[in-house]
């Protein structure tokens, strides 16, 4: 017997579970190198043998791999996060095209990429409402980002010309379009915007003004770094926060914020 089968079972238990790195560890039973020991062929077998043994005796560790896999590249993410939200500070937080709702002097930041043709952000809506109405020190961004096809970017390009023309109307405007549960187009936005008495000439004037593009470029761009595809997705202090998690993930991050100056303390 070589000298690595002959250690005892609980030795190793513990070596192969040092070998195990990867989500897929049936992959790993006869390809994983093992270089601090100079093996040859047949101790190789005899290893692999082990581990497959041991793993069909032990199927719950495949989990344990798993979770740890996945730990590690959700670290990885919210180091890259930190440092992209950090890289563009100014365009995140400062850029002219954004919209500020809440108390613009609030003490934490909460920064949305939103589309007016999501279902998800029209449910998550209500969560930005009660953040707002339930905490008086906290600064909402919008981002427009429109990807859910040309009806969006239509829709989009009226809502930045809303702020552009009437920004003391931009808010109402947008509760009332992305409230609204018909699909949001070129029409139905000007129809909304109309309705709250923004003239229509001024509006369709300013819908060709080169800020709307440069607008939506920062947007994908910022988007770009973070990983961010879908929406809602969020900036909150250090971290990209994915989907529509709901009023208490959002609030517990702003209290961790403010406990311990990041979003996960």
């Amino acid at each position: 017997m070589t000298e690595l089968a002959g250690r005892n079972e609980e030795t190793m238990i513990k070596t192969i579970r040092g070998y195990i790195g990867g989500a897929v560890a049936a992959a790993l039973i006869v390809s994983s190198p093992l270089p601090a020991l100079a093996l040859d062929d047949a101790e190789k077998e005899e290893i692999g043998q082990f581990i497959r043994e041991y793993l069909i005796q032990n199927p719950e560790i495949l989990f344990e791999v798993q979770a740890a896999y996945e730990a590690k590249q959700e670290s990885i993410q919210r180091e890259q996060a930190r440092q992209v939200i950090a890289d563009s500070h100014d365009a995140i937080y400062n850029s002219p095209h954004n919209v500020v709702l809440g108390n613009p002097e609030g003490d934490v930041t909460i920064v949305e990429f939103f589309d007016y043709n999501c279902g998800f952000c029209k449910r998550a809506l209500k969560d930005m409402e009660e953040i707002i109405a339930e905490d008086p020190n906290v600064r909402f961004i919008l981002k427009e980002f429109p990807i859910l096809g040309d009806d969006s970017i239509a829709a989009h390009r009226v809502s930045v010309a809303v702020r552009l023309v009437a920004p003391e109307k931009y808010e109402e405007f947008h509760l009332e379009l992305l409230g609204g549960r018909d699909r949001a187009t070129e029409v139905s936005a000007i129809e909304v915007a109309k309705q709250l008495g923004i003239d229509e000439d001024k509006l369709r004037t300013a819908m060709d003004n080169d800020s709307i593009t440069e607008s939506f470029r920062e947007s994908y761009m910022i988007a770009d770094g973070l990983g961010i595809s879908g929406t809602p997705s969020y900036i909150v202090g250090d971290e990209a926060v994915f989907g529509a998690v709901g009023m208490p993930t959002l609030a517990g991050k702003i209290a961790n914020l403010r406990n311990c100056e990041s979003a996960t303390c």
